[in-house]
């Protein structure tokens, strides 16, 4: 009899997309024979997501949760824009978001974590949606952010259903101030965040080699035009200023209004509260983004399926 190791059990669950309890059980049941227990989970209806594994998933849902000082927002992918109107699928994305809640750490905390009321994992709540609606799916990721005082204000865009819909944002204030103006003022910096897509909070947060990128890309730019190197550091200096108002969030104009930068409404919102008021962070998921879509042949796939391709 084979050794029934860690390993052994994640590549099981990584064959057949069963649960851990299940793999290992299946392992047991077959002497640690890796192909036995594929067939097992398979008898048992255990693996009915298995085949479903390859294909991508980049459409869905972004769920928002949030209890005051304290607010998460997980990505669950599907194949289909279709399930993602599924009610069952709808249920599993604000279930998960949920939990996030109460989670620290990565994505993988989050999997690993009770998916209450069902007995199982997150991640096998998500295996077992698998096979009950027959696509497969993916909890890509999930953030969240708190505050000792204040609010983690959050928004949804194209909006399904109350904390679901295409593009989430959490954005957290800190403050001892008027807790209802805080969301307020919070929830309308969550919707510029979705429409101005800020990369970094402030320009001491800006990735040192994206700066340094843009800033070669400048220098060569003002060079073109044949000035003096005193006069291509100017210029390269003043064009930086409008590279930070792009990409950092306390830079940007508001668009609320058009014509006041965020750091301003901060400060706004301070001096009326009479309290201070820090934006700490905020988060930005937006449905599939970085995923790789794959481009299929109708055509092809339908002769496949029939044994012709």
């Amino acid at each position: 009899m084979a050794e029934i190791t860690a390993a052994l059990v994640k590549e099981l669950r990584e064959t057949s997309g069963a649960g851990m309890m299940d793999c290992k059980k299946a392992l047991s049941e077959t002497g640690g024979d890796l192909e036995a227990a594929v067939d097992w989970l398979r008898k048992k209806g255990l693996a009915a997501a298995a085949k479903k594994a390859g294909r991508v998933a980049a459409e869905g849902l972004v769920a928002v949760a949030a209890t005051g000082t304290r607010a998460a927002v997980v990505e669950l992918n599907a194949e289909t824009d279709f399930v993602a109107r599924n009610d069952q699928f709808q249920s599993l994305a604000q279930g998960i978001a949920q939990v996030a809640l109460g989670v620290d750490g990565d994505v993988d905390a989050l999997k690993a974590a009770a998916f209450p009321g069902s007995g199982r994992t997150v991640v096998d709540e998500v295996t077992a949606a698998i096979a009950s609606i027959g696509e497969n799916m993916n909890l890509r990721r999930y953030q969240a952010l708190s505050v000792s005082s204040g609010i983690v204000a959050s928004y949804v865009h194209t909006a399904v259903k109350p904390g679901l819909g295409k593009i989430g944002v959490l954005v957290a204030l800190e403050s001892e101030g008027d807790v209802a103006r805080l969301e307020e003022v919070g929830k309308q910096i969550a919707m510029h965040v979705a429409a101005a897509n800020p990369q970094y909070l402030n320009k001491d947060l800006v990735d040192t080699a994206a700066l340094d990128r843009e800033r070669d890309v400048l220098a060569d730019q003002a060079r073109a035009s044949g000035k003096s190197e005193d006069i291509i550091s100017k210029m390269v200096d003043g064009r930086l200023r409008k590279f930070y108002e792009e990409v950092c969030l306390v830079e940007q104009i508001f668009v609320i209004d058009g014509e006041t930068r965020i750091s301003a409404v901060i400060a706004n919102l301070a001096k009326e509260l009479g309290k201070p008021v820090e934006l700490k962070g905020f988060v930005r998921f937006a449905l599939g983004e970085g995923v790789e879509k794959q481009e299929s042949d109708f055509a092809a796939e339908v002769a496949a399926a029939a044994g012709h391709a």
